[in-house]
């Protein structure tokens, strides 16, 4: 039986996993922390946002939430701090430092 990514760990058998390049189930970071890989990192100002969502549809990895019409601070599980919602805020409401910083 083959089984989902979401099953597949170091001890998995090979005649368990897919063939190499195939894939079975839809592409999604939704099951992965891929916020691990950033170097830099958004901050949210929610003082200077005035909700005009630019940032949302220019976010790659929908990492912005959106709650009754109102984007809530990001979602640094899955932020990989491209830094595009940075550029594209007209209000300054976003910052973007370095990691740990």
């Amino acid at each position: 039986m083959i089984k989902k990514a979401s099953e597949i760990n170091e001890t998995t058998p090979w005649q368990e996993m897919t063939v190499g390049g195939e894939i079975y189930e839809g592409g999604t970071a939704a099951l992965v922390n891929t916020g691990d890989w950033r170097t830099y990192t958004p901050g949210f100002l929610a003082e200077k946002c005035t909700h005009c969502m630019l940032c949302i549809p220019y976010c790659p990895d929908s990492s912005i939430p959106v709650k009754d019409g109102k984007r809530q601070n990001f979602d640094l599980m899955h932020c990989k701090g491209c830094g595009i919602c940075y550029k594209v805020c007209p209000m300054k409401a976003i910052t973007f430092d370095k990691e740990g910083a």
